[in-house]
């Protein structure tokens, strides 16, 4: 069995369903890939494990008791007396475009390496196959756990444990445009699969287009790039290609709701690399459950839509 697990902050989700009436459910980026990842690796050896901190209130056991129900594990979640999740509300257009509204700055996820529970979890992740963050998981944390977190990603690749990156630069998650440029250099620097997307670091690092893109991480040391287009699908890049890879995108009659679009394409992506396929392939995997969706509304699709990935 391939053990992953994913660290970051998962919360309460509020989704209009009209102008006044709100549907409740959960989600946060780093949430949204294991729930998938933990879907599509169920038949094939892969368990998945999230990372957070949550408090002791209803909203923080629902979504514990979700997360198992979807295979997700929750042995590393830590429970902080008297905190609260975060909140999120969706507005979507009438393309499928969404908006948020962040309620969150007292989170529990704040907080969850604090108190020795980086060390703990360093301990408990020795072994795992991979561990996978976003530049949300960054944003949330101050500079001593964001430290901390780099310490336990150096510890982690030393004994052969893969790190997997989506920067998912979100502006108003960092006050200073200073400290996402170092802190996703940092993380850069520690990871072994990077998938992050050509508009974020166009905002956040001025590149002038994926060819520019692709030469930066690579000169920071990174060895395998996936970089997504958006509607124009994946630029694919490892150590060894003599060549960036394209790969299309899948067509869609109509986009519903793009959330999580690019957390289940990095689902689809590990869960390729995971089951030993090459870059391509495994981005055609990740285009595949994208494509189905972005036309469901929320984060997580129901499990009856998902679709064979193993079949790709």
């Amino acid at each position: 069995m391939k053990r992953v697990a994913t660290i970051g902050e998962c919360m309460i989700e509020l989704r209009h369903t009209d102008a006044q009436t709100l549907k409740l459910g959960f989600g946060g980026d780093t949430l949204n890939t294991a729930v998938y990842l933990a879907r599509a690796g169920r038949d094939a050896d892969i368990r998945v494990d999230y990372i957070t901190a949550l408090g002791d209130d209803p909203y923080s056991q629902g979504m514990l008791d979700g997360w198992r129900e979807e295979g997700v594990g929750t042995d590393l979640v830590a429970r902080l007396p008297g905190r609260l999740p975060g909140l999120y509300i969706i507005r979507t257009d009438d393309r499928g475009e969404r908006s948020f509204t962040y309620f969150r700055s007292a989170a529990a996820a704040r907080d969850m390496l604090r108190d020795g529970r980086d060390i703990q979890l360093a301990r408990r992740l020795a072994g795992y196959a991979c561990l996978y963050l976003s530049g949300i998981t960054l944003s949330i944390l101050d500079e001593g756990q964001r430290q901390s977190l780099m310490s336990i990603l150096d510890g982690l690749r030393a004994g052969g444990t893969q790190v997997a990156f989506d920067s998912n630069y979100r502006p108003v998650g960092w006050p200073r445009i200073d400290d996402p440029r170092k802190w996703m250099n940092e993380a850069f620097r520690r990871c072994d699969i990077v998938l992050p997307t050509l508009d974020d670091e166009q905002r956040l690092f001025g590149d002038g287009d994926a060819a520019a893109c692709l030469a930066r991480l690579r000169g920071i040391g990174v060895r395998e790039i996936v970089l997504k287009l958006g509607s124009e699908g994946s630029v694919i890049w490892s150590a060894g290609a003599s060549a960036a890879t394209r790969v299309a995108p899948m067509t869609v009659s109509k986009i519903v709701d793009t959330t999580a679009a690019g957390d289940s394409f990095n689902a689809g992506y590990l869960y390729g690399r995971l089951t030993g396929k090459e870059p391509a392939a495994a981005a055609a995997i990740g285009n595949r459950l994208a494509a189905v969706k972005i036309q469901h509304p929320g984060a997580i699709i129901p499990r009856s839509a998902m679709p064979k990935l193993e079949a790709i």
